[in-house]
């Protein structure tokens, strides 16, 4: 009997660790999940995110509508909060302001963790698969390892660089690691449209 499992995605370090900047965007996450996990019987797969600013967006929104249309991919929406930031460039002779407009993402680190505790708490899957690099999701790992010891945890780190994808703290908290098999991304692809289930379609967004 293959093992209950759930996939937690953390959506931006999966993006900037695995496909900003390459043609495999438009990315089919069961699909993808669903080879990379052939046996695992998986229950929901969790994509965790945060509605981007500017000309991005729209792209943005037009594939999480094409993930809606995935049986089993959840989107848990985080966000980005204002804030300034000094700029620290050494050697910078700029007379202005050295403040600076930026964003930063917000919430996401703990709705995955607390996802992750909800469902070991209900016994939702007996594996845990976790797309992320990410030290701050430690905690959560080892409360899991410690209130749960049965449950399994798997770690997928989503990098193309060696430094990035290290990510010692994590791969270390978890039963088993894995640097994320980048080579199944263009088999992994959506359609060049996706019908929404309401008579229209979702084009891929032009770039992607």
């Amino acid at each position: 009997m293959k093992t209950r499992s759930i996939i937690y995605i953390d959506g931006f370090n999966f993006y900037y660790g695995a496909v900003r900047g390459s043609a495999h965007r438009w990315l089919d996450l069961e699909r993808l999940f669903t080879r990379l996990r052939p046996d695992d019987r998986i229950r929901v797969i969790h994509y965790f995110t945060a509605l981007v600013s500017g000309s991005k967006r729209a792209s943005q929104e037009r594939y999480l509508r094409a993930l809606a249309t995935l049986p089993k991919v959840n989107v848990i929406l985080g966000r980005f909060k204002a804030k300034q930031v000094r700029c620290r460039v050494t050697g910078c002779d700029y007379t202005g302001s050295r403040m600076f407009d930026a964003t930063e993402e917000k919430r996401t680190d703990v709705n995955i963790a607390l996802q992750m505790l909800d469902d070991a708490h209900h016994d939702r899957a007996d594996r845990f698969v976790l797309v992320s690099g990410d030290s701050d999701l430690v905690p959560a790992v080892d409360l899991i390892k410690q209130q749960w010891p049965a449950r399994e945890i798997i770690v997928y780190v989503p990098s193309r660089n060696p430094i990035r994808g290290a990510a010692v703290e994590l791969r270390s908290a978890a039963d088993k690691d894995r640097t994320l098999p980048l080579q199944l991304l263009p088999r992994c692809q959506f359609p060049a449209t996706v019908s929404d289930g309401h008579g229209g379609v979702i084009a891929k967004p032009d770039g992607w």
